[in-house]
């Protein structure tokens, strides 16, 4: 996985954008409702708030007060420092989180817990629970079907073949998991926000999903 995103790094934000390999995809409603999460990031309370795996930082430029932008990958985080010069960005794995205990007041994740395997979901819910006071989750939405993991075949700009783990949300299916409640529940983006001193399980209950292509309309984060 860490190979796939510093590759992929310099073309990142074409899923957002619509541009690259998603030129011309036929994606109803993405550019309005990625105008609604980048409202709700952008009206989230400003506090010291910790970014994982925060890519290529075109979220992170929108949270508000102190912010701490973390990612295994180097390439991430160049891509990263030109989009949140503000923050703080830490080389580091989000299951083993580099920060004392309460040194912030949220944990923000993005497109993140949806490529944890089963286990791994869990972990990172501990380790969210012991550095924040607060956790915001945004993931994928189920896109016209139901909550699901599957192993998506991607293939980059450069023709490297990639296998890709991936888990689909919704609101409700996502909130269960974090202990929390929805913020925002769509067609392409699910967003929840716990305090965190609950016990969540995390992760799918049930085991891997079955290794395919990636659906219609393609992969995305």
């Amino acid at each position: 996985m860490r190979e796939y995103y510093d590759r992929r790094a310099r073309e990142y934000d074409d899923w957002y954008r619509g541009t690259g390999l998603f030129a011309g995809r036929s994606r109803p409603g993405w550019d309005e409702e990625l105008a609604a999460l980048v409202r709700l990031v952008a009206g989230l309370s400003p506090t010291r708030v910790l970014d994982v795996a925060c890519g290529s930082g075109y979220l992170t430029r929108h949270l508000r007060g102190e912010v701490v932008g973390l990612d295994q990958s180097t390439a991430m985080l160049r891509a990263a420092r030109g989009q949140a010069p503000s923050a703080r960005l830490v080389r580091g794995d989000g299951l083993a989180l580099p920060f004392p205990d309460r040194a912030f007041g949220r944990v923000f994740v993005a497109h993140f817990y949806g490529h944890l395997a089963p286990g791994e979901g869990a972990a990172f819910l501990r380790e969210a629970r012991a550095v924040g006071g607060e956790l915001v989750l945004v993931d994928a939405g189920p896109r016209g079907g139901p909550p699901r993991d599957e192993w998506q075949d991607r293939v980059l700009k450069d023709g490297s073949p990639h296998r890709v783990f991936k888990r689909f949300f919704t609101g409700a299916s996502l909130a269960d998991e974090a202990g929390g409640r929805v913020l925002h529940d769509g067609y392409w983006f699910v967003a929840v926000a716990a305090e965190l001193t609950r016990g969540p399980s995390g992760g799918p209950p049930g085991p891997l999903g079955a290794v395919g292509p990636a659906p219609q309309g393609g992969w995305g984060d």
